[in-house]
């Protein structure tokens, strides 16, 4: 079930093309500075955690006691953020450097309320929060809930 919601969501992603990279978080922005192994800008996909809860038995299932699971996906948003924002910076340097922000956007319009598997409900999104680095990365870890039954 969960590596279905993964890849599904990696398919809804691909559509934007500004991301050049779309993968499961797997520590691609650990550790690896100042070179990760990625592309950029990129989104990395991640379960959060998962809450279960019984809801009953189904015998021609397998396993044959059922669950509900509720919980968050997080994806990771980067970019090299290698001109500034500031008041007197060229304009198009200023458009790049918020470029990140068009990406978060387009993400969010593509995922939020939306069911990304039959048997998982809409991703509804619940937090978002700046990653502080020191390495020229501008990162932010958006967070979905998500709601899966009879798995």
């Amino acid at each position: 079930m969960s590596k279905i919601v993964l890849q599904s969501i990696q398919t809804i992603l691909d559509t934007i093309p500004a991301i050049k990279y779309i993968d499961e978080d797997w520590g691609q922005l650990d550790d690896y500075s100042p070179n990760p192994p990625t592309q950029f800008p990129l989104t990395l996909i991640d379960i959060g955690n998962l809450v279960f809860s019984d809801i009953g038995k189904d015998r021609s299932a397998t396993p044959q006691n059922r669950q509900m699971a509720t919980g968050t996906i997080v994806l990771s948003i980067a970019n090299l953020k290698l001109s500034n924002t500031s008041a007197r910076a060229p304009q198009p340097q200023k458009n790049n450097s918020w470029s990140i922000w068009d990406i978060i956007e387009s993400i969010h319009g593509k995922l939020h309320g939306v069911k990304v598997d039959g048997s998982a409900g809409a991703m509804m999104r619940t937090a978002m929060r700046k990653v502080k680095r020191d390495d020229g990365i501008q990162e932010y870890e958006v967070t979905y809930t998500i709601g899966m039954s009879n798995v």
